[in-house]
């Protein structure tokens, strides 16, 4: 036993996270829209405490072709993340609520502001997922031909971050005090205006509300690429990463801790997990083995290419990746899958198969699943995981069900929320104002 606890944040995407996901039986045709579907999921994950929620968000539908289009359900048919977190804060207690917000296509004072109100609204359990965004049709939606470049959104984010940041200083913690009988509601002495000017933004402030519960909202990232990484260590209480394997995952957490060090700071790494889970191995392989069956080879081909950044168009599925593009995708993600390739001699018809399979997915017994995350665990590859579902809500139950169990056998995982704040359940202390006496 160790006791250290492990974290687990649940990757909610409610048509699911395989692409055939949502044509799995007993997932909701609107599941999408659907807030009753999305609730009763989310109480089983505080119910299983879970340190968290995450709802992913993009601000467009993907340049797919219509045959690739038309058979995706996530990013085509879905709420607004900020908006459910509001209601779900209604409807639990403890458990953290993540949300991811562009600082591409946002202005720092909304992203400020809303994730305040979340803040408050939950007791202190909100959390920002800080993306630059990805592609060509979001920037479309927001008056621009074609994405920021990888440098320059990046530029944009450090800045942004900076500015969300200074107006959540904005009061004083106490500099509200609502005196009736003195008629002051603040003490204007504890009251900062930002007056910020830089490359991106000119920001006046402060802040109309006063300081969030936990002094700031938690910040998650998912750096991968160089400027990524930077942005992660400088930032970010959490690190979302893509699945890889244990030496990879070793390499990549040590690089996170290691920069982040140099700011003084020690972000948790989650690497994502997917599974698929049954009392024994033949079951949960068959089970997968129904819903693979589903997704169209295209599918799998589109995703190949979206990560990949590069057009396969026309190319054989026995042929090599083309040559590495100088792309304006995720360059992190795209540097995996080819790495990926180089180091395994993959195709393109094997990377299409690799999607089609799980793309990494663990599939067989709690057990199974149980051994997979105490050894990233224990074996300084992560300080928990980032679970995402592949389709709803049957893997969901069944993690919560099955692997959460055997994770509190063998001590890894708590068994009840000690804390209120998703920084108490994080172990992650409540930052002092910028203004704050020394």
């Amino acid at each position: 036993m160790t006791t250290r606890q492990l974290h687990l944040n649940g990757f909610l995407k409610a048509a699911g996270e395989y692409h055939a996901g949502w044509r799995v039986p007993g997932n909701p045709p609107d599941a999408g829209v659907n807030f009753p579907f999305l609730a009763e999921q989310v109480r089983r994950l505080e119910a299983a405490t879970f340190d968290s929620v995450f709802l992913p968000d993009l601000l467009g539908v993907p340049d797919d072709p219509p045959a690739v289009t038309e058979r995706v359900a996530w990013s085509n048919d879905t709420l607004e993340p900020t908006t459910v977190l509001a209601a779900l804060s209604t409807i639990t207690s403890r458990i953290g609520l993540v949300a991811t917000a562009s600082t591409s296509y946002n202005q720092p004072y909304t992203v400020a502001r809303v994730f305040a109100s979340l803040d408050h609204l939950s007791k202190g359990r909100a959390g920002w997922n800080v993306v630059t965004s990805l592609n060509d049709a979001e920037a479309r939606n927001f008056g621009l031909s074609a994405h920021l470049g990888h440098a320059e959104r990046y530029r944009r984010a450090e800045e942004f971050f900076d500015v969300v940041a200074g107006l959540w200083d904005s009061f004083d913690d106490g500099a509200v005090r609502a005196d009736r009988v003195a008629g002051r509601f603040f003490d204007p002495a504890g009251l900062h205006r930002l007056d910020h000017h830089g490359e991106f933004f000119d920001v006046a402030g402060p802040l109309n509300i006063r300081r969030p519960p936990q002094g700031r909202p938690v910040i998650a990232q998912a750096g991968s690429s160089g400027p990524g990484r930077t942005l992660a260590a400088r930032i970010a209480d959490v690190v979302f990463t893509r699945a890889l394997p244990l030496a990879d995952a070793q390499a990549y957490y040590a690089s996170v801790k290691q920069q982040a060090s140099a700011f003084g700071r020690a972000p948790l790494v989650l690497p994502e997990l997917a599974t698929v889970v049954a009392p024994t191995r033949a079951e949960a392989e068959d089970r997968f083995a129904a819903v693979r069956d589903l997704l169209d080879p295209r599918v799998a081909l589109a995703d190949v290419q979206y990560w990949a950044g590069v057009d396969l168009t026309g190319l054989p599925l026995s042929a090599p990746l083309p040559p590495l593009a100088e792309g304006n995708r995720s360059t992190g993600a795209q540097a995996e899958i080819y790495a990926q390739a180089a180091r395994d001699n993959l195709t393109i018809g094997d990377l299409v198969q690799i999607v089609t399979d799980g793309d990494g997915a663990i599939i067989g017994t709690p057990a199974d699943v149980a051994d997979h995350i105490e050894e990233y665990f224990t074996q300084d590859a992560a300080d928990g995981f980032n679970v995402s579902f592949p389709w709803q809500p049957a893997t969901l139950v069944d993690f919560t069900e099955l692997v959460v169990p055997e994770l509190r056998r063998r001590g890894l995982f708590r068994t009840e929320y000690t804390g209120a704040t998703l920084r108490d359940h994080l172990g992650l202390p409540r930052p002092p104002s910028r203004y704050a006496p020394d």
